[in-house]
């Protein structure tokens, strides 16, 4: 359906203008119905009677909001001028506020890609674009508009979170760091779940401003299992690195024996060698050194 969104080009009045208006009306048709004519007071009663319908037409905006119009159920135009106004008392009045508002999503259990229980949580800021669609393509019969279409960004959020959060994994557990993953995708997967929300929410003319995941982690019953996992990752990768660096500081040593002529060692004393350095580097204690007082 098209945007038929429009601003509200109808009579409209200074208030205070109508206020000063209405209070000489008031006076003259009193002066009127007091007068003893028939026919004065015939008029100063009709005129006691639209000045009762007119002051329905009695509007108040602050910045930020607006507010949409019906005639008799045809849809009028929305009002957006900030202050004290008069118009149309026939016509029906909705006002909606476009303030920036926030929504934080509590934490909820889904599976990630692989079917890990995970936990995540979102928080959303949101405003209304399309006042027409807000008040006429959402049911807000029983409640008002902007609780309404509170109760409809809660519900969307949900469904949108529930979505990305299937489409990834939690972590890349099978060392594809190429892959794109929820603890590790940062502004891409935000950046994916505010394409999805304003997907959901522009059918009921709500503009996303902003989404960002704001709670991650694995569901309490595989979290122990997988801190144990990270933790065995970290350790292998740790030894690596040792072992790496342990290996070029032997070659290191052996170069620095032969150039220098310190010794001349055959294939089995390097190899002996070898080995006790890379104990003596590798191990997590204190090597305990012995002395060799034989030949």
């Amino acid at each position: 359906m098209p945007n038929s969104q429009y601003e509200y080009r109808g009579i409209c009045i200074n208030g205070f203008l109508m206020l000063f208006i209405q209070i000489a009306t008031a006076v003259l048709a009193v002066w009127l119905i007091k007068s003893g004519s028939t026919f004065q007071s015939a008029i100063g009663i009709i005129i006691s009677l639209l000045w009762a319908i007119a002051v329905k037409g009695y509007i108040m905006l602050e910045p930020n909001e607006s507010m949409v119009l019906v005639f008799f159920g045809k849809y009028s135009g929305t009002f957006y001028k900030v202050g004290y106004h008069w118009i149309n008392p026939f016509l029906t009045t909705k006002k909606i506020s476009l303030r920036i508002r926030n929504l934080d999503v509590d934490p909820i259990k889904v599976n990630d890609k692989v079917g890990n229980p995970i936990l995540i949580g979102l928080v959303l800021v949101w405003k209304i674009k399309d006042t027409y669609r807000a008040v006429f393509d959402l049911d807000s019969r029983g409640t008002n508009i902007n609780a309404s279409t509170q109760t409809f960004v809660a519900i969307q959020s949900d469904a949108a979170l529930r979505e990305v959060a299937g489409k990834y994994a939690y972590d890349d557990e099978h060392g594809q760091e190429h892959e794109l993953t929820l603890r590790g995708g940062g502004e891409e997967i935000n950046d994916q779940l505010e394409h999805k929300l304003n997907e959901r929410l522009a059918m009921a003319g709500i503009e996303v401003v902003e989404a960002r995941i704001n709670y991650l982690a694995y569901a309490p019953e595989i979290a122990a299992v997988m801190l144990r996992r990270q933790q065995a990752s970290a350790i292998i990768s740790a030894r690596e690195k040792i072992v790496e660096g342990a290996v070029s500081m032997v070659k290191l040593a052996l170069n620095r024996l032969e150039e220098d002529n310190v010794v001349q060692l055959d294939n089995e004393r390097k190899a002996l060698m070898i080995g006790n350095l890379l104990v003596v580097l590798c191990a997590d204690d204190a090597a305990q050194p012995v002395v060799n007082a034989g030949n």
